[in-house]
């Protein structure tokens, strides 16, 4: 699946509304697909179809509620022509300890992730097998290596890649691909206070240098386009990433470690008051699909 063979066809991107979501639907309408934006947040859904040099159709839609994603399904195909590609992107997370987290937001959390990925899933398959078409799941190195005070958002990716893997080998006989997209440190709305809350201070100083590097979300976008041109089963962004997976055995250990070692200096205090919610979308999916005004 070049980009001769995308061009006129139509992807399907949740979470489109900001960062990765919809720098890859600028990245897919480059290349002349047809674009079907999934969000919640309306408005800012039309801004991005505005940037697109094609046909592109918004759809705002919570990826979590299954009535209104078989709807979506339906009027893509109306709208549009059945997905050829399908990408399940839509995610949020928040920081702080477990003990005290609130227990809705935790699960919201986990159900954006995880069971709004495999939603989306659901409802595009029948288009899928009728283009054999290709499914790509964002992840994350959460799934690597789980580290503390994100357990929420590191369950539902490490879930989501278990899903994606399940998926891929029921659906190899009806010739519909599945990629898994790997993404680190990536600037996009969810890491703006990457150098203020402690908790992600914490875990990046952790790291190496080149590991703490945080990569555009332009650039993340074209590795995951060249992702979807090759039916990749796995997408890393950055591409070093792939040399880790011959250690991920390790990753459980040595994070653990590392980040509590890290976290001990860190104020507890600042981690509580800084727990919550990260970034405007995730704010805009908490509060409803609005943003709420900054205090």
């Amino acid at each position: 699946m070049d980009e001769r063979v995308l061009r006129g066809r139509v992807a399907v991107v949740t979470g489109a509304a900001r960062g990765v979501g919809a720098a890859l639907a600028r990245e897919l309408a480059g290349e002349g697909m047809r674009v079907a934006l999934l969000g919640r947040e309306c408005e800012t859904l039309h801004a991005v179809a505005r940037t697109l040099p094609v046909e592109a159709h918004c759809y705002a839609v919570d990826v979590t509620d299954k009535a209104g994603m078989a709807r979506v399904a339906e009027q893509v195909t109306d709208d549009m022509g059945p997905a050829s590609v399908v990408v399940a992107n839509a995610g949020i997370a928040a920081t702080g300890p477990f003990a005290t987290a609130d227990p809705d937001l935790w699960e919201r959390v986990v159900n954006v992730n995880l069971l709004g990925s495999a939603t989306t899933a659901r409802v595009f398959l029948p288009q899928l097998a009728r283009t054999h078409g290709y499914f790509l799941q964002i992840a994350s190195t959460a799934a690597f290596g789980a580290a503390p005070m994100m357990s929420a958002y590191c369950a539902s990716k490490a879930g989501a890649e278990s899903f994606a893997q399940s998926l891929r080998a029921e659906v190899a006989p009806r010739r519909i691909g599945v990629g898994i997209a790997y993404l680190h440190w990536t600037g996009t709305a969810m890491t703006q206070d990457i150098d203020e809350n402690p908790v992600l201070v914490a875990l990046r100083a952790s790291q190496p240098r080149f590991a703490g590097r945080v990569h555009d979300a332009a650039q993340v976008a074209r590795w995951l386009r060249l992702g979807v041109e090759r039916r990749a089963t796995s997408v890393y962004c950055p591409p070093w990433l792939r040399l880790m997976e011959p250690l991920r055995p390790l990753f459980p250990f040595v994070v653990a470690r590392v980040a509590r070692r890290a976290l001990a200096h860190v104020d507890t205090r600042a981690v509580e008051q800084s727990a919550g919610v990260l970034g405007a979308g995730g704010a805009a999916d908490w509060h409803g699909g609005h943003v709420p005004p900054t205090p």
